[in-house]
């Protein structure tokens, strides 16, 4: 079969690979559509992922497909040419963190990669727990969402937004975007800031009440602040960027009693220095949210087919397999692309 397959910083190649052999419980899927992500864009860059992949190995993990061959022990009513969305992981449902019902945290998180090739082979943890047949009106493009979307909807969750309330984005690419979608949709008042002129017009296609870009702001904080009720500051923010002054300024941003979300992660190292006397007599709530769980990679594939986001909203261009080193060349510099489908 077709495959890229990482070999190291910006080292992809399309090569021929020997089709996954199956374990008695194991499916191999064949891939019809596969999604870039910004973090497949920074594992090209770096050359691995220190959870998910080391090199040579294929990467990518967003895709929707057909069952092409079961296990020997797969049951559940799981029948070849089932449409599926595989979840890149599944938890172990044993260790302390799976019992306190952090599965997100597994000590033995099961990660799985794989999507950039003709087929994929899904591991017996993942076929038990986290793939989902899809709806026979929802796309296979549509289907491939479940992933990033699943990690919005359980950041919304965790962050505790309620409709009517006014949350802050801060950053605007295909994530932030994901958010905006969301809460606007349900009722909550986005305020969003973004980096590019594109960005700020997708904010407001995507149902922002206000969007900016934010270094044309003097003062971000106050500006944002300004649009609240009593320019108290947002019941929530929504750091989805992940630098220092990004998450400085969430902080500033949020009123008294509200909830930052610090979803963007910064780099290994990164020193953020925050005000702890606003903190502490601000009763200010700090959160982070990793990953998802299999609760809301079903929560997500049901937003998909109730159609509260669609992929022809994110998924700005398609492309052969055979392409894709061209296309995270492309990438790396910034040129627009939201998110690319690709076709092997």
């Amino acid at each position: 079969m077709i495959a890229a397959v990482l070999y190291g910083s910006e080292n992809l190649k399309i090569e021929n690979v020997v089709i996954p052999t199956l374990a008695a419980d194991e499916a191999l899927i064949r891939v019809k559509v596969a999604l870039t992500c910004g973090t497949d864009l920074k594992v090209w860059k770096r050359g691995y992922h220190a959870r998910m992949i080391t090199p040579p190995a294929v990467f990518g993990h967003e895709l929707a497909g057909v069952v092409e061959t079961l296990g020997s022990d797969v049951n559940g009513g799981l029948k070849v040419g089932a449409r599926v969305v595989p979840s890149n992981s599944a938890p172990c449902n044993v260790c302390l963190f799976c019992r306190k019902g952090q599965t997100n945290l597994c000590e033995d998180l099961l990660f799985n990669n794989g999507a950039y090739a003709e087929y994929i082979r899904i591991p017996g943890r993942i076929v038990r727990q986290n793939m989902l047949e899809i709806p026979a009106h929802v796309s296979f493009q549509d289907a491939a969402m479940v992933e990033p979307l699943a990690c919005v909807l359980r950041g919304i969750h965790e962050t505790g937004i309620q409709p009517g309330d006014t949350t802050v984005v801060i950053g605007c690419g295909p994530i932030g975007l994901k958010f905006i979608r969301i809460l606007a949709g349900r009722g909550v008042n986005v305020i969003a800031l973004a980096k590019r002129p594109n960005q700020v017009r997708a904010a407001e296609k995507f149902g922002a009440r206000a969007a900016f870009i934010a270094t044309d702001l003097t003062d971000p904080a106050k500006a944002v602040r300004d649009l609240t009720e009593g320019c108290r500051g947002a019941d929530s923010v929504i750091e989805a960027v992940g630098t220092p002054m990004t998450w400085q300024w969430a902080l500033q941003m949020v009123r008294r009693g509200g909830t930052v979300n610090l979803f963007g992660g910064c780099s290994r190292g990164t020193l953020v220095q925050l005000d702890p006397n606003a903190l502490h007599y601000s009763e200010i709530t700090i959160k982070s949210t990793f990953h998802h769980s299999p609760r809301f990679i079903r929560e997500a594939l049901d937003a998909i087919a109730r159609g509260e986001i669609r992929s022809s909203d994110f998924v700005n261009a398609e492309i052969p397999l055979t392409d894709l080193p061209k296309m995270f060349e492309h990438m790396k510099n910034r040129n627009g692309e939201m998110k690319v489908a690709v076709i092997p």
